[in-house]
């Protein structure tokens, strides 16, 4: 685990930021390039994307600040310092999603052609964003006993130190790079409708973040039924709507050949 990746002089270049700015210039270059191929217009997909960005940062600080609020009123300063760690992924997605409605409307986009395009992006930026994750010791799985488990030194992160634990945050990049690379590469060919490559993305993360849940070892706040985590329990949900969104999309929105 490497916190900070180096500095110079006064200047602190933090790996989970570095990691975050990655993901994003990632993401962007695939939906940038998609957009051109799919006749929308790359310049204003271009700012959607530093909308979205914008929006999903700040959002998904809220309910991490929210659940852990005895730490920040200590010191409301560390609210603003991501680089520590600390974004809930769900909370981000919500507060993009605000922006990219608004936007597509405001500017007449396509809006599920759109969407399609961020369904490569996301999970893509989000592989680089998990090994920010992974850097700053923040979303550390349980303590566990396997050949892979990590054990995170004493560098001024989030995780248990020296204890062996689930590198859920690897967990995770890998599922995002495997749904990144089964929509690229396989679904993009073979899209019969608008909104599929999205409502497939969103099945795919939801499960993926499902199971991993349960490999978590951080604070997951109150357990629905005593069972499931809010994380789980919003994975279900979404999955649901996403299911039903693609059995509307399949009817209403057929691409043309």
């Amino acid at each position: 685990m490497f916190p900070i990746l180096f500095k110079i002089g006064p200047l602190t270049i933090h790996t989970y930021g570095f990691f975050m700015a990655v993901g994003f210039l990632a993401g962007m270059g695939i939906v940038f390039r998609e957009a051109g191929r799919q006749g929308i217009d790359p310049e204003r997909v271009l700012d959607l994307c530093f909308y979205c960005l914008l929006a999903a940062v700040a959002s998904s600080r809220v309910p991490y600040v929210i659940f852990n609020w005895p730490e920040f009123q200590k010191n409301l300063w560390e609210i603003v310092r991501i680089w520590h760690g600390g974004l809930v992924f769900y909370g981000g997605f919500v507060g993009a999603a605000a922006v990219y409605v608004y936007y597509v409307r405001r500017y007449k986009l396509p809006f599920w052609k759109t969407a399609d395009l961020f369904a490569l992006g996301v999970p893509l930026g989000h592989f680089f964003g998990r090994l920010g994750c992974f850097s700053a010791g923040c979303c550390y799985g349980k303590v566990c006993d396997l050949p892979w488990a990590v054990s995170f030194p004493d560098r001024g992160g989030l995780a248990p130190v020296g204890i062996p634990l689930h590198p859920t945050q690897l967990y995770e990049a890998a599922g995002n790079l495997a749904i990144f690379a089964f929509l690229y590469f396989v679904m993009r060919g073979r899209r019969k409708f608008y909104g599929q490559l999205f409502v497939t993305y969103i099945v795919m993360y939801a499960t993926l973040r499902f199971v991993i849940e349960f490999f978590r070892g951080d604070d997951r706040g109150a357990y629905f039924l005593g069972v499931l985590s809010p994380s789980q329990t919003l994975a279900l949900v979404i999955a649901a709507v996403a299911v039903f969104l693609f059995a509307i999309l399949r009817k209403r929105n057929a691409v043309s050949p």
